[in-house]
């Protein structure tokens, strides 16, 4: 069975930021995944480039989703374009904070 978009989110949303306690989907810090065959390639970013968690995120994104069966080779990038802005939370979570 292939492996799809909604399970690498679904392991996505384990990663929590542990600075706001919510999960990098929701924070709107995944920019996309891509998925060929077995590999995933995920595009990341973080909510300011002097962020002192850079490699714990990164090492994260990559365990949660290396726990998908029959997973190939994982690339993680962190891209800084666009920049992350609060509004890219998604709904929920932006009204827990304002």
């Amino acid at each position: 069975m292939a492996m799809t978009k909604e399970q690498v989110y679904e392991k996505l949303e384990t990663v929590i930021d542990p600075e706001l306690g919510v999960d990098v989907v929701n924070l709107g810090l995944i920019y996309g995944v891509k998925i060929d065959n077995n590999d995933i390639i995920i595009t990341m970013t973080l909510t300011t480039p002097g962020c002192p968690l850079h490699d714990m995120m990164k090492s994260g994104v990559h365990s949660a989703v290396e726990s998908l069966p029959n997973v190939g080779a994982i690339q993680v990038n962190i891209v800084w374009e666009p920049q992350w802005t609060p509004e890219m939370m998604s709904g929920k979570i932006r009204d827990q904070f304002t």
